[in-house]
């Protein structure tokens, strides 16, 4: 992410992977063949910012209009028309600042990244599946995946933000930077003193000294640049991404890149730039006169800026619509309940949901279809302003403010308190509504507030586990499920109508409903539980697997499975997913298949690169990843590297073209100890 601009220079920031900048400001990145964009009039580029992931790119012409580019799989290039003074590009949406100072995201919505708050903001910053704004106040607000506390921001004032992958990072007005979120590689521990600019990446961060000096922290800062762990000489920006960083020369201007270069993206060309940006797997900076000129990666043609322009779209559980510029309706995806199929007629707005969707007509009237198991399709007549499509209801914005939800109420959902609104959200069991005094107000599944080092979530309640080790739980408590014993517990799990914890002894607990004995532990202790749909299984503490209620045979355990576990071997299993992407897990000698946080591999990728999975764990021990590579018959190479060993190439270790897709495939046997 590139350096990111003070308040007072209302500039945006941009991600870890994916910052953006602003002329003569902010620090930019891209990846390819060297590509220029179009210097006429108003055409030119005047600032641009990469997605996180590679895939994508867009700029901020002189008209203050945004082109964007690159893959579109969830419309994270159909930038909206009308002005903007800045835009931030994550890994499957966009972010962009328009000049009243209100924030409009757009693409992938999985994690709630796009559904910005209201507001004044002077900066944006898109992470991977978050985003992070900065008000004119100087309060941050992040939204979106919080799965590493990188939504959760330190309270006071700040003068830039920077998201990253994981984890975010600050500048305090006194130029001292604070960072929160994942700090698995130390990411997050910035180190004293003064800075005037800071740049999240995927597992580190850099800072640029008042001096104009470059430091940098957490995974980075193992990067050696010519002898030296940053680079020589003194910068005016920064801009860091997934693996590597870039920034400008303050004498020359000259763009100078660190880090990985697997895809050339170090490479800069020679010349003077008035801002770079270092994304995914390819850079990209900008000219003296608006021209763009990118290098690196070029798999999903992210450095072909275009000509053309886009419109809305909206992403749901397992479809997406969106809007044509002639009004006209576009679905596709899932379509099992109908969804995708769109009504004719010309509409200014569209919203999917879980397996229904809601489209606002030109006449402002509210039309949808789809599932209506719970009367979520069911709009009531009258002019709306906004529509938002939940999981299993909608809300709508009435002209006068007022907001009407239907659809399912379990939780209460579309109970919209009284009163009047300028906006309103519909998530998957809850509500939010935009105050016109600025304050957010929600309805529906609340989660209490403090601190939790664990949540799980069931059918109708959750529970959490406090830092204190003790276990709340919330929802529904319909035969006393969440009524959670007290004591200290390491881990909790929620299952259909009862819950487990693991206390700190190694004993379970169970709590619910529990007439089929599924609440009722034998003794024992244990490492690990697990509560499902009418049963419940754990692992006692010398690995044997045990499960109690059987239901349809479920908890039959197989007889190797009753014996304590052996993880001394596996194998590598693939498969392909409907988006063409390769998914890889491990599979234990005896075990279930286990899932490594990043596991996906593109399928079009330099030939003969090794890409990696994070790591694997078994019983919090990590035992090596994954690794794959594209071979010139068209064919995936996988290989498995062992935690502190070498590369291991089993005999059936290749994944063929024609695989049919979710069709799991086993590379042979792999021993990882004598």
């Amino acid at each position: 992410m590139p350096g990111a601009p003070t308040r007072s220079q209302a500039a945006l920031t941009h991600p870890a992977l994916a910052a953006l900048l602003l002329i003569a400001a902010l620090a930019l990145g891209a990846a390819g063949d060297l590509r220029h964009a179009a210097a006429q009039e108003s055409r030119w580029a005047v600032a641009i910012t990469l997605g996180s992931d590679g895939d994508h790119a867009c700029a901020l012409l002189a008209s203050r209009e945004i082109e964007c580019w690159g893959d579109n799989w969830a419309g994270q290039t159909d930038a909206p028309p009308g002005r903007f003074s800045a835009v931030s590009a994550g890994a499957s949406h966009t972010c962009g600042l328009r000049g009243d100072g209100e924030v409009e995201c757009w693409g992938s919505n999985g994690s709630g990244q796009t559904n910005a708050p209201g507001g004044r903001f002077s900066a944006v910053s898109a992470g991977h599946s978050h985003a992070c704004g900065l008000l004119d106040s100087g309060e941050v607000k992040c939204w979106g995946n919080n799965d590493d506390g990188q939504t959760d921001v330190p309270s006071g004032s700040f003068n830039t933000v920077n998201a990253g992958r994981l984890h975010n990072c600050g500048a305090r007005e006194t130029g001292e930077i604070e960072c929160w979120g994942n700090n698995e590689w130390g990411q997050t521990d910035a180190p004293a003193g003064r800075f005037s600019a800071v740049g999240a990446g995927a597992q580190g961060t850099c800072g640029l000294r008042e001096s104009g000096k470059v430091e940098c922290w957490g995974a980075y800062s193992w990067v050696v640049v010519n002898g030296r762990f940053s680079p020589e000489g003194r910068f005016t920006t920064i801009s860091v991404g997934a693996w590597h960083s870039c920034g400008l020369l303050r004498e020359s201007g000259e763009a100078i890149c660190w880090g990985d270069s697997s895809w050339g993206q170090t490479n800069a060309p020679e010349g003077h730039f008035s801002a770079v940006e270092a994304g995914y797997s390819h850079s990209c900076g900008l000219r003296k006169f608006g021209e763009i000129e990118c290098w690196g990666d070029h798999n999903w043609g992210q450095l072909d800026a275009p000509d053309g322009r886009f419109s809305l779209i909206s992403v749901g559980a397992v479809h997406r619509c969106a809007v044509r510029e002639s009004g006209q309706l576009e679905c596709w995806g899932r379509h099992d309940d109908s969804q995708t199929n769109a009504p004719a007629g010309r509409f200014s707005a569209v919203s999917a949901g879980g397996a229904h969707t809601c489209g606002l007509r030109e006449t402002r009237e509210a039309e949808c279809w789809g599932s209506n198991e719970y009367g979520q399709t069911d709009a009531p007549s009258g002019r709306f302003s906004a529509v938002s499509a939940g999981a299993a209801h909608t809300c709508g914005l009435r002209e006068t403010g007022e907001i009407e939800c239907w659809g399912a109420n379990i939780f209460g959902e579309a109970g919209a308190p009284v009163g009047h609104f300028r906006a309103v959200s519909a998530g998957g069991w809850y509500s939010c509504g935009l105050r016109e005094t600025g304050e957010v107000e929600c309805w529906g599944s609340d989660t209490p507030s403090g601190h939790f080092s664990a949540v799980s979530a069931g059918e109708g309640h959750n529970c959490g586990l406090r830092e204190t080790g003790e276990v709340e739980c919330w929802g529904t408590n319909r035969y006393g499920r969440t009524d959670a014993p007290s004591g200290r517990f390491s881990a909790v799990s929620v299952g259909w109508r009862h819950s487990c914890g693991l206390r700190e002894t190694g004993a379970i607990a169970c709590w619910g409903y529990t007439f089929d004995g599924q609440a009722q532990p034998p003794a024992g202790k244990y490492r690990s539980v697990s509560a499902g749909y009418y049963h419940t299984c754990a692992v006692r503490v010398d690995g044997a697997a045990t499960c109690w209620m059987i239901y349809n045979g479920a908890a039959d355990v197989p007889a190797w499975l009753r014996q304590p576990a052996d993880f001394s071997s596996g194998q590598i299993v693939a498969r392909r997913l409907a988006d063409g992407r390769l998914e890889a897990a491990w599979l234990p000698a005896t075990g279930d298949r286990i899932l490594p946080r990043q596991r996906h591999f593109p399928v079009s990728a330099e030939l003969d690169t090794w890409l990696r999975t994070s790591p694997i764990e078994i019983n919090g021990v990590e035992i090596g990843r994954i690794n794959a590579r594209l071979r010139a018959d068209g064919r995936i190479e996988f290989a498995f590297i062992p935690t502190g060993g070498e590369r291991i190439l089993p005999p059936l270790r290749f994944f063929p073209t024609d695989t049919r897709d979710d069709h799991w495939l086993h590379s042979t046997e792999i021993e990882l100890s004598e």
